[in-house]
């Protein structure tokens, strides 16, 4: 029997979690991981210099638990650094990503592990659900992703695939994968921008389990997403991480660059437009930065711009026409103001309907929001 895998026959899967300030909601994650008792699965959890008890609450686990291994960081490395250094201790033949702050779904390991079993595939994408405070449940299903075609695919059999949520949580790994392509995480905000699709262009068997098997925590405070700040910025490295990728394959993924350079403008969109991101005098800086993007790495057959409001803001963008985007914008803002008196007037740029990279309509995917 090989190490990678278990008495079961089934693959060995190691759960990476990164830990940090989630002291409230850990023991929910760890239980949801461990309830199920089976030789096949261990959980390598990244202490990352975490400031509150999140620590002592690893160890007490560790101590009545075999299959949980605690690594405490010394100082902060960040989601990224963690998570490497988790990958780092990995022994499975499959690492899954579970942040400590979100939880699996009961019988979401089952399924996993059952699937990876049968297709044993490079990726294994899952569905997921946002929890709201309250515990409003709202899953983001991959439904229509692959129009009917059977799996494990490869990426250019399925590229809106890349359109799914950008996310390491939803993607299940083949460790050996990771190793072949040297594939990391990289520091900063949106560290899985650069993760994600890399990935996916790289594996040569992609599957797909349409069920819900991760519950992605909304937290009022604490995610980037509602964090006024410059390190917004820090999404510019790592696009230019997922296009360097695409350069170095010399030619290779060169079919995805229109859809990745859609993808990259829809993000940049949303957060510029965005009040709970950007601060007021960052925005214009912002905008300037993410034309000369556009202008980079255009693709030289062009791309399919949406239509609508949404591809006017493609265009404006990809000009620098930041005051008449900002006259847009705030059109936008008046119009939801008078729809939604007293409400919130924060903007998130609408996602066009998807296009393939033919660019004829098909059949739209469930929008699925960019972090």
């Amino acid at each position: 029997m090989s190490s990678a895998e278990s008495t079961s026959g089934r693959p060995r899967l190691s759960v990476v979690v990164p830990v940090h300030g989630v002291e409230a909601y850990l023991t929910t994650c760890l239980d949801s991981i461990l309830a199920e008792p089976t030789d096949d699965v261990e959980v390598v959890a990244v202490d990352d210099a975490s400031p509150d008890g999140c620590g002592a609450i690893l160890d007490r686990y560790a101590a009545h638990e075999p299959r949980l291994r605690v690594v405490h960081l010394s100082a902060n490395a960040g989601l990224g650094g963690a998570r490497n250094a988790g990958l780092d201790r990995a022994t499975g033949e499959y690492v899954w990503f579970v942040d400590g702050d979100d939880w699996l779904p009961p019988g979401a390991l089952a399924a996993v592990r059952d699937r990876l079993a049968a297709t044993r595939p490079d990726v294994l994408l899952i569905d997921h659900a946002e929890v709201f405070p309250g515990n409003r449940v709202v899953p983001r299903p991959s439904a229509d992703a692959l129009g009917g075609q059977p799996t494990p695919l490869r990426l250019a059999d399925a590229p809106q695939l890349l359109r799914l949520a950008q996310s390491a949580c939803t993607r299940i790994v083949r460790r050996g994968l990771l190793a072949e392509t040297g594939l990391r995480f990289r520091g900063g905000w949106y560290e899985d921008v650069a993760y994600s699709h890399p990935l996916l262009m790289a594996a040569d068997r992609i599957d797909v389990l349409e069920r819900v098997c991760y519950h992605y925590r909304q937290q009022p405070q604490g995610r980037i997403t509602v964090t006024r700040s410059d390190r917004h910025f820090e999404v510019f490295d790592q696009y230019a991480a997922v296009f360097a990728a695409v350069d170095a394959a010399a030619g290779r993924y060169d079919v995805f660059r229109p859809e990745l350079f859609r993808l990259m403008v829809n993000h940049y969109l949303v957060i510029v437009g965005n009040d709970s991101r950007l601060p007021d005098t960052a925005r214009r800086g912002f905008f300037r930065r993410a034309a000369e993007d556009c202008r980079r790495w255009l693709p030289p057959g062009g791309y399919p711009v949406p239509g609508g409001v949404a591809g006017l803001k493609h265009r404006l963008l990809q000009r620098d026409g930041y005051a008449a985007w900002a006259a847009l914008r705030s059109v936008h803002r008046t119009l939801a103001r008078v729809r939604r008196p007293g409400g919130p007037t924060t903007e998130t740029a609408p996602l066009p309907q998807p296009v393939p990279l033919t660019g004829t309509e098909t059949t739209a995917l469930p929008t699925t929001p960019i972090h």
